[in-house]
Protein backbone atom coordinates (compact mmCIF):
# COMPACT_ATOMS: atom_id res chain seq x y z
CA UNK A 1 0.00 0.00 0.00
CA UNK A 2 1.25 3.23 -0.85
CA UNK A 3 1.12 6.41 0.27
CA UNK A 4 -1.35 7.60 -2.28
CA UNK A 5 -4.32 4.95 -1.53
CA UNK A 6 -3.56 5.00 2.07
CA UNK A 7 -7.20 6.66 3.12
CA UNK A 8 -7.26 9.56 5.13
CA UNK A 9 -8.78 7.08 8.53
CA UNK A 10 -6.10 4.95 8.10
CA UNK A 11 -3.56 7.88 7.73
CA UNK A 12 -4.97 9.36 11.27
CA UNK A 13 -4.56 5.96 12.86
CA UNK A 14 -0.65 5.45 11.63
CA UNK A 15 -0.28 8.97 13.56
CA UNK A 16 -2.11 8.48 16.45
CA UNK A 17 -0.38 4.81 17.56
CA UNK A 18 1.24 5.72 21.12
CA UNK A 19 0.20 9.66 21.03
CA UNK A 20 -0.36 10.85 24.27
CA UNK A 21 -2.68 13.68 23.26
CA UNK A 22 -3.19 15.37 19.74
CA UNK A 23 -4.21 18.63 19.35
CA UNK A 24 -6.43 18.61 17.57
CA UNK A 25 -7.64 15.23 15.58
CA UNK A 26 -10.25 17.13 13.38
CA UNK A 27 -7.78 20.05 12.43
CA UNK A 28 -5.13 17.06 11.60
CA UNK A 29 -7.82 15.67 9.42
CA UNK A 30 -8.45 18.70 7.52
CA UNK A 31 -5.06 19.24 7.09
CA UNK A 32 -4.28 15.69 5.40
CA UNK A 33 -7.88 15.99 3.32
CA UNK A 34 -6.15 19.74 1.92
CA UNK A 35 -2.70 18.16 1.05
CA UNK A 36 -4.18 14.92 -0.32
CA UNK A 37 -6.38 17.42 -2.33
CA UNK A 38 -3.45 19.98 -3.55
CA UNK A 39 -0.81 17.51 -3.64
CA UNK A 40 1.11 19.00 -0.92
CA UNK A 41 3.52 18.24 1.53
CA UNK A 42 2.87 18.69 5.12
CA UNK A 43 5.62 20.62 7.49
CA UNK A 44 6.50 18.60 10.39
CA UNK A 45 8.63 20.43 13.11
CA UNK A 46 10.72 19.26 15.89
CA UNK A 47 12.66 21.32 17.43
CA UNK A 48 16.16 19.75 19.80
CA UNK A 49 17.42 21.91 22.36
CA UNK A 50 20.92 19.92 22.23
CA UNK A 51 21.89 19.46 25.63
CA UNK A 52 22.33 16.10 26.05
CA UNK A 53 23.45 14.91 22.05
CA UNK A 54 23.59 10.93 22.88
CA UNK A 55 20.42 9.73 21.86
CA UNK A 56 18.53 6.61 23.14
CA UNK A 57 14.96 4.87 22.82
CA UNK A 58 13.87 7.63 24.92
CA UNK A 59 14.71 10.27 22.43
CA UNK A 60 13.56 8.33 19.09
CA UNK A 61 10.12 8.61 20.41
CA UNK A 62 9.03 11.81 18.71
CA UNK A 63 11.87 10.88 15.92
CA UNK A 64 10.05 7.81 15.14
CA UNK A 65 6.39 9.41 14.72
CA UNK A 66 8.08 12.31 12.20
CA UNK A 67 9.17 9.13 10.22
CA UNK A 68 6.08 7.37 10.62
CA UNK A 69 4.79 11.11 9.22
CA UNK A 70 7.21 11.25 6.69
CA UNK A 71 6.37 7.73 5.37
CA UNK A 72 3.00 9.58 4.34
CA UNK A 73 4.52 11.38 2.32
CA UNK A 74 5.53 14.55 4.59
CA UNK A 75 8.67 16.82 5.03
CA UNK A 76 10.52 16.86 8.29
CA UNK A 77 12.21 20.05 9.61
CA UNK A 78 14.43 19.21 12.31
CA UNK A 79 15.00 22.85 14.14
CA UNK A 80 18.06 22.72 16.24
CA UNK A 81 17.96 25.23 19.04
CA UNK A 82 21.38 26.74 18.45
CA UNK A 83 19.96 29.96 19.42
CA UNK A 84 17.48 28.97 22.70
CA UNK A 85 20.10 26.68 23.87
CA UNK A 86 22.29 29.20 24.81
CA UNK A 87 19.43 29.81 27.44
CA UNK A 88 18.00 26.60 28.04
CA UNK A 89 14.25 25.24 28.48
CA UNK A 90 13.18 26.22 31.67
CA UNK A 91 10.93 22.93 32.02
CA UNK A 92 10.79 20.74 34.69
CA UNK A 93 13.26 23.37 36.33
CA UNK A 94 13.15 24.70 39.97
CA UNK A 95 15.87 27.00 39.05
CA UNK A 96 17.68 29.14 36.46
CA UNK A 97 19.20 26.63 33.82
CA UNK A 98 22.72 26.88 33.49
CA UNK A 99 23.41 28.72 29.80
CA UNK A 100 25.17 26.28 27.17
CA UNK A 101 28.04 28.10 24.87
CA UNK A 102 27.76 28.58 21.41
CA UNK A 103 30.62 25.94 20.81
CA UNK A 104 29.04 24.02 23.00
CA UNK A 105 25.47 23.76 21.31
CA UNK A 106 27.41 23.11 17.91
CA UNK A 107 29.39 20.26 19.46
CA UNK A 108 26.10 18.75 20.36
CA UNK A 109 23.67 19.29 17.52
CA UNK A 110 26.54 18.06 15.11
CA UNK A 111 26.20 14.94 17.41
CA UNK A 112 22.39 14.69 17.05
CA UNK A 113 22.62 15.60 13.06
CA UNK A 114 24.48 12.28 12.97
CA UNK A 115 22.77 9.94 14.82
CA UNK A 116 18.90 11.62 14.53
CA UNK A 117 19.49 10.11 10.14
CA UNK A 118 19.42 6.55 11.41
CA UNK A 119 15.69 6.89 12.16
CA UNK A 120 14.71 10.12 9.89
CA UNK A 121 14.37 10.24 5.99
CA UNK A 122 17.40 12.34 4.70
CA UNK A 123 15.62 13.40 1.32
CA UNK A 124 12.95 14.17 3.44
CA UNK A 125 14.22 16.35 5.94
CA UNK A 126 15.61 19.34 6.73
CA UNK A 127 17.89 20.46 9.73
CA UNK A 128 18.09 24.13 10.31
CA UNK A 129 19.46 25.79 13.10
CA UNK A 130 17.27 28.97 14.63
CA UNK A 131 19.46 31.59 15.38
CA UNK A 132 18.97 31.60 11.35
CA UNK A 133 16.18 34.06 12.40
CA UNK A 134 15.98 35.08 16.09
CA UNK A 135 19.72 36.00 15.90
CA UNK A 136 18.15 38.61 12.96
CA UNK A 137 15.72 40.32 15.96
CA UNK A 138 16.27 43.46 17.18
CA UNK A 139 15.25 44.77 20.11
CA UNK A 140 11.79 45.98 18.53
CA UNK A 141 11.15 42.69 17.59
CA UNK A 142 11.85 41.36 20.68
CA UNK A 143 9.16 43.58 22.19
CA UNK A 144 6.51 42.97 19.45
CA UNK A 145 7.01 39.32 20.28
CA UNK A 146 6.88 39.63 24.05
CA UNK A 147 3.71 41.69 23.20
CA UNK A 148 1.76 38.88 22.10
CA UNK A 149 1.82 37.07 25.18
CA UNK A 150 0.62 37.90 29.02
CA UNK A 151 2.68 37.07 32.50
CA UNK A 152 -0.54 35.61 33.63
CA UNK A 153 -0.63 32.74 30.80
CA UNK A 154 2.99 32.32 31.32
CA UNK A 155 2.55 32.04 34.78
CA UNK A 156 0.06 29.06 33.90
CA UNK A 157 3.30 27.06 33.43
CA UNK A 158 3.50 24.33 36.04
CA UNK A 159 7.02 25.14 36.70
CA UNK A 160 7.16 28.45 36.58
CA UNK A 161 3.68 28.66 38.91
CA UNK A 162 5.62 26.73 41.55
CA UNK A 163 9.01 28.62 41.76
CA UNK A 164 6.48 32.01 41.96
CA UNK A 165 4.58 30.35 44.41
CA UNK A 166 7.87 29.08 46.60
CA UNK A 167 9.34 32.53 45.80
CA UNK A 168 11.96 31.36 43.81
CA UNK A 169 13.93 33.77 41.42
CA UNK A 170 12.34 33.42 38.09
CA UNK A 171 14.96 35.15 35.08
CA UNK A 172 13.08 37.61 32.64
CA UNK A 173 14.77 35.75 30.11
CA UNK A 174 12.99 32.18 30.83
CA UNK A 175 10.12 33.87 29.31
CA UNK A 176 11.27 34.26 26.54
CA UNK A 177 12.46 30.62 25.96
CA UNK A 178 8.78 29.35 24.90
CA UNK A 179 8.36 32.94 22.91
CA UNK A 180 11.34 31.75 20.98
CA UNK A 181 10.49 27.88 20.50
CA UNK A 182 6.42 29.36 19.51
CA UNK A 183 8.36 31.42 17.41
CA UNK A 184 9.86 29.05 15.60
CA UNK A 185 6.90 27.46 13.90
CA UNK A 186 5.83 31.37 12.95
CA UNK A 187 9.06 31.11 10.92
CA UNK A 188 8.68 27.56 9.18
CA UNK A 189 4.85 28.10 8.98
CA UNK A 190 4.27 24.38 10.73
CA UNK A 191 1.73 22.24 10.25
CA UNK A 192 2.51 19.40 12.69
CA UNK A 193 4.34 20.30 15.71
CA UNK A 194 5.95 17.06 17.74
CA UNK A 195 7.36 17.57 21.03
CA UNK A 196 7.30 14.81 24.67
CA UNK A 197 4.46 15.57 27.22
CA UNK A 198 6.86 17.45 29.05
CA UNK A 199 6.59 20.30 25.50
CA UNK A 200 2.69 20.70 25.93
CA UNK A 201 3.25 24.36 27.25
CA UNK A 202 5.79 25.69 24.58
CA UNK A 203 4.35 23.44 21.52
CA UNK A 204 1.13 25.28 22.50
CA UNK A 205 2.58 28.60 22.43
CA UNK A 206 3.89 27.96 18.68
CA UNK A 207 -0.38 27.62 17.88
CA UNK A 208 -0.96 31.06 19.84
CA UNK A 209 1.89 33.16 17.97
CA UNK A 210 0.87 31.37 14.86
CA UNK A 211 -2.93 32.49 14.90
CA UNK A 212 -1.15 36.19 16.53
CA UNK A 213 0.94 36.19 12.99
CA UNK A 214 -2.10 35.18 11.05
CA UNK A 215 -1.03 31.66 10.12
CA UNK A 216 -3.21 28.51 10.14
CA UNK A 217 -2.83 26.92 14.07
CA UNK A 218 -0.16 23.68 13.63
CA UNK A 219 -1.41 20.86 14.80
CA UNK A 220 -0.14 19.82 18.19
CA UNK A 221 1.46 16.05 18.96
CA UNK A 222 2.10 14.81 22.27
CA UNK A 223 4.25 11.42 22.83
CA UNK A 224 4.39 10.01 25.92
CA UNK A 225 7.50 9.98 28.32
CA UNK A 226 9.24 6.54 28.04
CA UNK A 227 10.16 4.70 30.83
CA UNK A 228 13.75 2.99 30.92
CA UNK A 229 14.69 -0.68 31.41
CA UNK A 230 13.90 -0.50 34.86
CA UNK A 231 10.47 0.09 34.07
CA UNK A 232 9.84 3.07 36.62
CA UNK A 233 11.97 5.67 35.98
CA UNK A 234 12.03 8.44 32.49
CA UNK A 235 14.61 6.43 30.23
CA UNK A 236 18.21 8.38 31.09
CA UNK A 237 22.02 7.76 30.55
CA UNK A 238 22.56 9.31 34.31
CA UNK A 239 20.62 6.53 35.64
CA UNK A 240 21.51 3.60 33.79
CA UNK A 241 18.28 2.21 32.83
CA UNK A 242 19.05 3.71 28.95
CA UNK A 243 19.08 1.59 25.69
CA UNK A 244 21.43 3.55 23.41
CA UNK A 245 20.57 3.66 19.68
CA UNK A 246 25.09 3.44 18.83
CA UNK A 247 24.94 0.23 21.26
CA UNK A 248 25.98 -2.94 19.49
CA UNK A 249 23.20 -5.54 18.45
CA UNK A 250 23.71 -7.94 21.41
CA UNK A 251 23.98 -5.41 24.20
CA UNK A 252 20.84 -3.63 22.27
CA UNK A 253 18.69 -6.93 22.45
CA UNK A 254 19.78 -7.96 25.80
CA UNK A 255 18.53 -4.62 27.45
CA UNK A 256 15.59 -4.78 25.19
CA UNK A 257 14.42 -8.10 26.87
CA UNK A 258 15.64 -7.32 30.59
CA UNK A 259 12.38 -4.85 30.64
CA UNK A 260 9.36 -5.49 32.61
CA UNK A 261 6.65 -7.62 30.94
CA UNK A 262 4.14 -4.51 31.72
CA UNK A 263 6.44 -2.43 29.23
CA UNK A 264 6.11 -4.45 26.09
CA UNK A 265 3.51 -2.56 24.60
CA UNK A 266 4.24 0.19 25.47
CA UNK A 267 7.63 -0.23 23.60
CA UNK A 268 5.81 -1.69 20.80
CA UNK A 269 3.77 1.70 21.00
CA UNK A 270 6.78 4.25 21.07
CA UNK A 271 10.06 2.87 19.27
CA UNK A 272 8.48 0.43 16.69
CA UNK A 273 7.14 1.06 13.45
CA UNK A 274 4.88 -2.27 13.89
CA UNK A 275 1.49 -1.02 12.36
CA UNK A 276 -1.60 -0.13 14.73
CA UNK A 277 -3.89 -3.07 13.88
CA UNK A 278 -0.64 -5.92 14.43
CA UNK A 279 -0.16 -4.45 17.94
CA UNK A 280 -3.87 -5.17 18.34
CA UNK A 281 -3.28 -8.46 17.92
CA UNK A 282 -0.25 -9.20 20.38
CA UNK A 283 -1.99 -7.13 22.96
CA UNK A 284 -5.15 -9.50 22.44
CA UNK A 285 -2.79 -12.72 22.74
CA UNK A 286 -0.79 -11.61 25.85
CA UNK A 287 -4.35 -10.25 27.07
CA UNK A 288 -5.46 -14.13 26.70
CA UNK A 289 -2.24 -15.70 27.75
CA UNK A 290 -2.03 -16.86 24.36
CA UNK A 291 1.53 -16.93 23.78
CA UNK A 292 4.61 -16.48 26.54
CA UNK A 293 5.67 -13.17 27.04
CA UNK A 294 9.13 -13.55 26.64
CA UNK A 295 8.34 -14.78 23.31
CA UNK A 296 6.39 -11.58 22.38
CA UNK A 297 9.43 -9.30 24.30
CA UNK A 298 11.67 -11.30 21.99
CA UNK A 299 10.08 -10.57 18.67
CA UNK A 300 10.09 -6.62 20.20
CA UNK A 301 14.02 -7.12 20.96
CA UNK A 302 14.63 -8.44 17.51
CA UNK A 303 12.16 -5.16 15.62
CA UNK A 304 14.52 -2.90 17.56
CA UNK A 305 17.71 -4.26 16.55
CA UNK A 306 17.00 -4.68 12.95
CA UNK A 307 15.60 -1.30 12.99
CA UNK A 308 19.11 0.16 13.38
CA UNK A 309 21.80 -3.07 12.73
CA UNK A 310 19.80 -4.44 10.03
CA UNK A 311 18.04 -7.86 9.51
CA UNK A 312 21.75 -10.05 9.56
CA UNK A 313 22.85 -8.47 13.04
CA UNK A 314 19.07 -8.93 14.73
CA UNK A 315 19.27 -12.28 13.68
CA UNK A 316 22.53 -12.52 14.94
CA UNK A 317 21.70 -11.00 18.44
CA UNK A 318 18.93 -13.39 18.96
CA UNK A 319 21.11 -16.58 18.47
CA UNK A 320 23.37 -14.52 20.99
CA UNK A 321 20.49 -14.40 23.35
CA UNK A 322 19.42 -17.94 23.39
CA UNK A 323 23.07 -19.12 23.42
CA UNK A 324 24.56 -17.13 26.30
CA UNK A 325 20.99 -16.37 28.46
CA UNK A 326 18.65 -19.67 27.83
CA UNK A 327 21.50 -22.08 27.41
CA UNK A 328 23.95 -20.57 29.85
CA UNK A 329 26.70 -20.48 27.40
CA UNK A 330 29.51 -18.29 27.48
CA UNK A 331 29.64 -16.19 24.58
CA UNK A 332 32.79 -16.93 22.01
CA UNK A 333 33.49 -13.94 20.55
CA UNK A 334 33.81 -11.42 23.78
CA UNK A 335 36.41 -8.45 24.33
CA UNK A 336 39.93 -9.22 25.67
CA UNK A 337 41.89 -7.75 28.70
CA UNK A 338 45.37 -7.35 28.55
CA UNK A 339 47.33 -7.83 31.94
CA UNK A 340 51.12 -7.63 32.08
CA UNK A 341 52.94 -10.43 34.47
CA UNK A 342 54.26 -7.73 36.37
CA UNK A 343 50.96 -6.16 37.76
CA UNK A 344 49.95 -9.62 38.88
CA UNK A 345 50.91 -10.13 42.52
CA UNK A 346 50.66 -13.78 43.83
CA UNK A 347 48.08 -14.44 41.22
CA UNK A 348 46.11 -11.59 42.08
CA UNK A 349 44.91 -8.50 40.35
CA UNK A 350 42.23 -5.37 41.16
CA UNK A 351 39.07 -6.48 39.17
CA UNK A 352 37.89 -3.10 39.76
CA UNK A 353 40.16 -2.12 37.53
CA UNK A 354 39.44 -3.96 34.77
CA UNK A 355 35.75 -3.35 35.46
CA UNK A 356 36.34 0.30 34.82
CA UNK A 357 38.34 0.12 32.22
CA UNK A 358 35.89 -1.88 30.05
CA UNK A 359 33.53 0.76 30.99
CA UNK A 360 31.43 -2.17 32.94
CA UNK A 361 29.74 0.37 35.06
CA UNK A 362 30.08 4.37 35.33
CA UNK A 363 30.94 4.72 39.07
CA UNK A 364 32.27 3.14 42.30
CA UNK A 365 28.68 2.98 43.27
CA UNK A 366 27.52 0.79 40.20
CA UNK A 367 29.96 -1.34 40.80
CA UNK A 368 29.63 -2.60 44.54
CA UNK A 369 26.14 -2.30 43.87
CA UNK A 370 26.38 -5.10 41.01
CA UNK A 371 28.78 -7.07 43.72
CA UNK A 372 26.55 -6.90 46.60
CA UNK A 373 23.44 -8.25 44.22
CA UNK A 374 25.54 -11.28 42.87
CA UNK A 375 25.60 -9.62 39.23
CA UNK A 376 29.68 -9.54 39.09
CA UNK A 377 31.25 -13.16 38.19
CA UNK A 378 34.54 -15.06 37.89
CA UNK A 379 33.89 -18.19 35.19
CA UNK A 380 30.14 -18.05 36.16
CA UNK A 381 30.89 -17.96 39.91
CA UNK A 382 29.76 -14.93 41.55
CA UNK A 383 32.46 -13.20 43.99
CA UNK A 384 32.34 -11.85 47.19
CA UNK A 385 35.21 -9.14 46.71
CA UNK A 386 36.64 -7.02 43.51
CA UNK A 387 40.07 -6.64 45.14
CA UNK A 388 42.70 -9.23 45.75
CA UNK A 389 40.97 -11.86 43.35
CA UNK A 390 42.98 -14.74 41.87
CA UNK A 391 43.21 -14.82 38.26
CA UNK A 392 44.01 -17.10 35.38
CA UNK A 393 45.04 -16.54 31.79
CA UNK A 394 41.61 -16.90 29.87
CA UNK A 395 39.41 -16.49 32.28
CA UNK A 396 36.09 -14.86 32.46
CA UNK A 397 34.43 -11.71 34.02
CA UNK A 398 31.06 -11.05 33.33
CA UNK A 399 29.35 -8.12 34.93
CA UNK A 400 25.58 -8.16 35.03
CA UNK A 401 24.16 -10.61 31.87
CA UNK A 402 25.20 -8.81 28.89
CA UNK A 403 28.74 -8.09 29.22
CA UNK A 404 32.09 -10.52 29.56
CA UNK A 405 35.53 -10.16 28.97
CA UNK A 406 38.46 -12.77 28.90
CA UNK A 407 41.54 -12.15 30.47
CA UNK A 408 44.57 -12.14 28.67
CA UNK A 409 48.04 -12.47 30.60
CA UNK A 410 50.72 -11.18 28.76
Amino acid sequence: MTKNNISIDEKIKIISKGAAEIIDTKELRQKLIDAEKNNKQLTVKLGLDPTAPDIHLGHTVVLRKVRQIQDLGHRAIIIIGDFTGMIGDPTGRSKTRKQLTTEEVLENAETYKKQMFKILDPEKTKVCFNSEWLSKFDFKDVINLAAKYTVTRMLERDDFKKRFKAQQSIAIHEFMYPLMQGYDSVAIKADIELGGTDQRFNILVGRTLQKEYGLEKQIAIFMPILEGTDGIEKMSKSLGNYIGIDESSTEMYGKVMSIPDEMIIKYYELVTDIHPDELEKIKEKLQHGEVNPRDIKMSLAKEIVRLYHGETEAQKAEEHFKSVFQKGNIPKDIPEFKIDFEDVENGKVDIINIVKSMKFTSTNRETKRLLEQGAIKLNGNKLLSLEDVKIADGDVIQVGKRKFVKVVLA
